[in-house]
């Protein structure tokens, strides 16, 4: 039950371009590429995947760290 709440509010922040820890704007994250793949590690220590379309995010899985 809880996570049917959460997930909505998540998919919204990281459609806004934002971590869904702490709300900040994930362009002012720390990129680095990584196995050809941009990464983006936000202020809170969440990692993100930054796709191929401009400010499409998503979070990394723990192959890709």
């Amino acid at each position: 039950m809880f996570k049917n709440l959460i997930s909505p509010v998540q998919a919204w922040l990281i459609s806004q371009g934002r971590c869904v820890g702490c709300g900040t704007p994930l362009s002012k994250g720390k990129e680095k590429i990584v196995r050809g793949k941009t990464t983006v590690t936000c202020r809170c220590g969440r990692i993100f995947i930054r796709g191929s379309k401009k400010n499409s995010y998503r979070r990394a899985l723990f192959d890709e760290i």
